[in-house]
């Protein structure tokens, strides 16, 4: 068993985390906000107080954290992440940020000695339970090869992709596919519905020609009845498309799709949509749409 540090105890990150300390590892663990961590302090989880001495006290230290503005609190500062590692410690960052924030940690974390992986997984809140997430990854090989089977603890699929930041590079292209096909999705179903098709009918057929990826038909069930309880949230996912765009610009790379649906996540989020799961997409185009009359 390894002794393991994990920042961000939040619904994905607290998760991970469970997973760890229920197969026996030492798990150091800090969040903003202690409240999150007591479920894990009762399961034998072992509280600090800052990512400083989570570091101090881990040989592999993981994070989960929104955006970059995060990422960089948990790093600096008398009480951060780089203030607590010493050479030969492996930190697996486990947030969507850009890859240039990424890039930018990794080089800081060389200076002293110790190695960074990006880390970031595809997949909701019911894949991080029941350890079924991919798992991209960027950053040297051999730390990969280090930790590789403790990552199989936390996700199924888990693929080594290249140097520092292309884990990330990854990620922001399969939520560019991810955000597309929910609004594309959506657009197709309320034509179905305003045209008097059973949107339920409509789904299912959908659903089930060349178009149904596994993606759309594990989201049916939020695109017909949203839940209050987001498996991934509009505002997150909107900053993932915007981190996509970044990284496109940086490289080149035409995203006219991208373009489109940062544009309709940022009417989801004017109607309210911003803390509902990205399913909200379809009650959100329905909003913007005038009732059509069908003629016989």
């Amino acid at each position: 068993m390894t002794n393991i540090g994990f920042i961000g105890l939040g619904a994905m990150g607290g998760r991970l985390a469970g997973r760890l300390v229920d197969a026996g590892h030492t798990v150091y663990g800090t969040n903003r906000t202690r409240a999150k961590a007591e479920p894990l302090i009762e399961r034998g989880m072992t509280w600090m107080d800052s990512p400083r001495e989570v570091a101090a006290s881990a040989d592999v230290i993981f994070s989960m954290v929104t955006d970059d503005d995060a990422l960089a609190a948990i790093a600096g500062g008398p009480d951060g992440l780089l203030a607590g590692l010493a050479p030969g410690k492996l930190y697996i960052d486990m947030s969507t940020v850009s890859p240039q924030a990424s890039r930018a940690l990794s080089s800081r974390l060389g200076q002293i000695g110790a190695q960074m992986l990006d880390a970031p997984v595809s997949g909701s809140i019911p894949q991080a339970e029941t350890g079924t997430l991919a798992i991209m990854v960027g950053g040297d090989r051999d730390a990969y090869a280090a930790v590789q089977s403790l990552l199989h603890e936390l996700g199924q699929a888990v693929t080594y992709i290249g140097p520092s930041g292309q884990g990330l590079v990854i990620k922001l292209a399969i939520n560019i596919s991810l955000a597309v096909q929910t609004l594309a999705f959506s657009e197709g179903l309320l034509l179905a519905e305003r045209d008097g098709i059973d949107a339920k009918l409509a789904a299912e057929v959908m659903s089930s020609s060349p178009i149904g990826s596994p993606m759309l038909k594990a989201r049916i069930p939020l695109l017909l009845d949203l839940p209050e309880h987001a498996w991934f949230d509009v505002q997150l996912m909107h900053k993932d498309i915007r981190l996509a765009r970044q990284a496109a610009t940086e490289v080149g790379a035409a995203a006219p799709s991208t373009e489109v649906a940062d544009k309709m996540l940022t009417k989801a989020e004017e109607l309210g949509y911003a803390h509902r799961d990205i399913a909200g997409i379809y009650e959100a185009l329905a909003q913007l749409s005038t009732p059509g009359t069908v003629t016989a």
